[in-house]
């Protein structure tokens, strides 16, 4: 966007602020002091990342296994302990790995390297919300063209997104399987949240709410309960992108399945019984 100075100020004060919060709630500030800000930023990024992911996926667990057992996922279809464990685990060792695109994202942009604008009023309400359907799109199409090619090119499929079809059938997915990819894997599809920044203009928190709302999305998708809400791309498409491979490859919504052939919608395939 170019800035300059007051921008750049404000882009630090604001990422300094977000590792005072949920750093300086865990460690003493003379720990933190040694760190450089990247370094800072990425610890931040790690521990915000890990509480979002096991604070969505508890209560989730929790509602739709325990709370409304029966209601929305049968007994004999909850996943297992050891199965959601290790989930966990797979998650646990990418997730340092994973915040290496955010950290890298708040790094360009505290260099003015970005079109990010740091106030909503910076650009106006009718300017920011074209900026964010328009971010929105572009996230879209990509993430679907990137997923796409994780299966269709062979290599990436068998070395990188293989690690999360595992879990090919619904006993086997659980909310804690949202995140549970190849450190590659996981970092490809969300590169488009990095790519948006340079060519689109973007408020910089809505910028970060929207990644780290990718942790919650990624917990709802995989608990296999189909809401039927048009045309939000929710769980009953992505479990059958699980169980069948080629459909649905989409993110958030189904407009790019449906505009490139790839869409299967979960209503058909309990018609035809299959």
């Amino acid at each position: 966007m170019g800035g300059g100075q007051p921008y750049l100020e404000l882009f630090v004060a604001e990422t300094s602020f977000y590792n005072r919060i949920v750093l300086g709630t865990i460690f003493p500030a003379f720990t933190l002091d040694p760190f450089p800000h990247i370094v800072q930023t990425w610890l931040r990024n790690c521990i915000g990342g890990l509480l979002i992911y096991f604070f969505s996926g508890f209560l989730w667990c929790f509602y739709i296994y325990y709370w409304k057992r029966n209601v929305y996922v049968p007994k004999d279809s909850i996943p297992s302990n050891k199965l959601m464990l290790f989930q966990m685990f797979v998650t646990i060792k990418a997730m340092p790995f994973y915040c290496i695109l955010p950290t890298f994202a708040e790094y360009v942009v505290e260099h003015d390297w970005t079109k990010c604008y740091p106030r909503v009023l910076d650009v106006g309400w009718r300017a920011y919300a074209f900026h964010i359907v328009t971010y929105l799109a572009f996230v879209e199409f990509c993430i679907y063209w990137m997923h796409r090619a994780l299966h269709d090119i062979k290599p990436l499929y068998k070395y990188l997104h293989a690690k999360h079809h595992i879990y090919n059938k619904k006993i086997t997915l659980s909310p804690f399987a949202g995140l549970a990819f190849h450190p590659v894997d996981g970092i490809l599809q969300a590169i488009p949240h990095l790519f948006a920044l340079f060519l689109i203009p973007t408020h910089f928190r809505t910028h970060v709410m929207l990644l780290f709302f990718e942790v919650v999305w990624t917990t709802n998708i995989h608990d296999c309960i189909h809401a039927q809400i048009w045309p939000v791309m929710g769980a009953g498409y992505h479990t059958i992108h699980h169980t069948r491979y080629r459909y649905n490859y989409g993110h958030y919504s189904i407009w790019m399945d449906w505009m490139f052939g790839t869409l299967l919608d979960p209503i058909d395939t309990e018609a035809r019984g299959s």
